[in-house]
């Protein structure tokens, strides 16, 4: 066997959402700050990204972080998520995934019962509190970025689906909130193929007719994702985030609860001190809380935290045969989606 390229991973997820943490192989990404990795990766080589998501050393239902040394002194590790479409700035899931496997493989000391681990990411510092007992990391509790609500009730018009009724919201990525009501759908199961073609489509109406850009950081603008957003019987928070070329989202959501949060705050539904339940479409939780108020380049925000649990399933070694025709790999829209065109 000879391989040109070899990386390890270890692979974990967070309330069903897989994420796989790149520990080795993996050197570096040109560029000073995360945000000009992340720039690097989405603009100027995709390569990497390709190799690392793609089958037939991955799947569509997972996410791959790179780790870095932190490029900010206040920062213990720096990461970037890639995904099916792009490199992202920012994920919840992600970053319980990344804290439990820093923590159980002993990349980071595990200290108990709390071990603080300050995540550098594109769109700032998040603060991971992870209690921990008898070498395990039970629960990982998010001090995210501050959210805002950046455009409330926007009417787009969309393809098979008429006038739809969007909130554009700031969780660390933007994201368009729906109610799925409006289209006949619900968040369920037997549902999931229903939602991901009206949230595909949406996204791409939003993309063409309305303007998106994060005041401070210029390398975050336009949505990542769309999410439908309900409430079960009980009351509680139920969303499905929709992600290009066409999947949904396993975990709750923790940037779109972010992004939710600070659209129910707008609103008055919401106010410092106020935790939520929110459940995803496999019914899995995570823990919103309103923790105070905040602003974004002088714009009303919030402060989000959110907590929830992630456990480590594999340890995955992945290459490539130089004579390998399929040296970045490939999708097909069985399994991946049909929404190619939300691509990168």
């Amino acid at each position: 066997m000879r391989w040109s390229k070899t990386v390890t991973l270890v692979e974990a997820h967070a309330e069903g959402e897989v994420g796989r943490i790149v520990t080795g192989g993996v050197i570096d990404v040109p560029g000073a700050t995360i945000a000009d990795k992340l720039r690097h990766l989405n603009e100027v080589d995709d390569s990497l990204r390709r190799f690392l998501v793609f089958e037939p050393r991955a799947s569509a239902q997972m996410s791959t972080c790179l780790i870095f040394p932190p490029t900010r002194p206040d920062a213990d590790i720096a990461f970037i998520i890639l995904q099916g479409d792009k490199a992202h700035a920012m994920s919840g899931s992600n970053s319980i995934c990344l804290t439990t496997v820093l923590l159980e493989t002993g990349m980071l000391p595990m200290v108990e019962p709390e071990t603080i681990v300050r995540i550098e990411t594109a769109s700032g510092l998040v603060t991971a509190r992870a209690t921990c007992r008898n070498g395990k990391c039970e629960r990982v509790t998010l001090t995210m970025n501050p959210s805002y609500a950046d455009q409330l009730d926007a009417v787009v018009d969309v393809e098979g689906y008429g006038k739809v009724k969007v909130d554009i919201a700031y969780g660390g990525i933007f994201y368009a909130l729906i109610d799925p009501a409006q289209l006949g759908l619900e968040i369920r199961p037997d549902q999931a193929k229903k939602l991901v073609e009206a949230g595909s489509a949406i996204h791409r109406a939003v993309n063409a007719q309305l303007t998106i850009a994060h005041p401070e950081i210029e390398a975050i603008k336009g949505i990542s994702y769309t999410m439908f957003v309900s409430h079960n019987a009980a009351g509680e928070l139920k969303g499905a985030t929709i992600m290009p070329p066409g999947r949904i989202d396993r975990s709750p959501c923790g940037t779109g609860n972010s992004a939710r949060l600070a659209v129910a705050a707008a609103r008055g539904l919401a106010k410092p001190g106020d935790r939520f339940t929110a459940r995803s479409i496999i019914d899995s939780t995570f823990e919103v809380t309103y923790a105070s108020d905040t602003t974004v380049a002088g714009r009303p925000a919030v402060q989000p935290i959110i907590s929830g649990r992630g456990w480590i399933h594999g340890i995955h070694q992945i290459g490539v045969d130089p004579t390998d025709p399929y040296q970045l790999g490939y999708s097909v829209s069985d399994t991946w989606g049909d929404a190619f065109d939300l691509m990168n």
